[in-house]
């Protein structure tokens, strides 16, 4: 190949160039554009107005663990609607609401069970994807007093902003605003084992 004599090889420098140029700007593009759709995201993610989307995993009375369904606060009412129904609370039974942040499996148990058979460990890669969730755990107590408690999983960002609704509407909380929960320090010392 020829590289002094373009004619020659059929090749146009001049093509070349202005190709390598718009392939650049638009890389250049793109990787703007990536934390601009992330902050969008969150900021749609943080608008609790409608119903977001949840897995009830556990605590709501006649409702399956691990539900998926929409959980929206209106009329003074915590109402989660899935495949099979509803389910509300009275926000003002509500003694305690928490929330939290958590990771999740980006990849599916099937495919993740899969890939641990290739080659190498090299479905262990996989595992290296996680989603951030939110959580929020409610103390309530029903219509007879007794005392229930119910989690759920929401999109990050979602758990503080239904919250914010919830004590609005007359919810009540132990922890200041904008602080999630922490885990308690364990009464026990450590053994040998747990420091390992």
């Amino acid at each position: 190949m020829d590289l002094e004599n373009p004619a020659k090889n059929g090749l146009d420098f001049m093509t070349k160039e202005r190709c390598m140029t718009i392939r650049s700007t638009t890389v250049l593009i793109a990787v703007a554009l990536i934390p601009a759709a992330l902050v969008i995201s969150d900021a749609k993610a943080q608008q609790a107005s409608g119903p977001v989307r949840a897995v009830q995993l556990t605590g709501l009375k006649g409702v399956k663990d691990n539900a998926k369904g929409n959980l929206n606060v209106e009329s003074g009412q915590l109402r989660f609607v899935y495949a099979k129904g509803s389910s509300d609370v009275n926000v003002n039974f509500i003694e305690d609401v928490v929330t939290g942040a958590d990771t999740q499996a980006a990849v599916g148990k099937v495919i993740s069970t899969i890939s641990i058979a290739a080659p190498y460990e090299s479905g262990r890669f996989l595992a290296l994807f996680r989603t951030k969730i939110d959580t929020l755990t409610l103390r309530y107590r029903d219509a007879d007093g007794a005392l229930h408690g119910a989690i759920f999983t929401v999109p990050a960002g979602a758990a503080e902003a239904i919250k914010k609704d919830l004590v609005a509407q007359g919810a009540h909380t132990t922890a200041a605003e904008g602080q999630t929960a922490t885990p308690a320090p364990s009464a026990n010392p450590p053994t040998q084992e747990q420091k390992q």
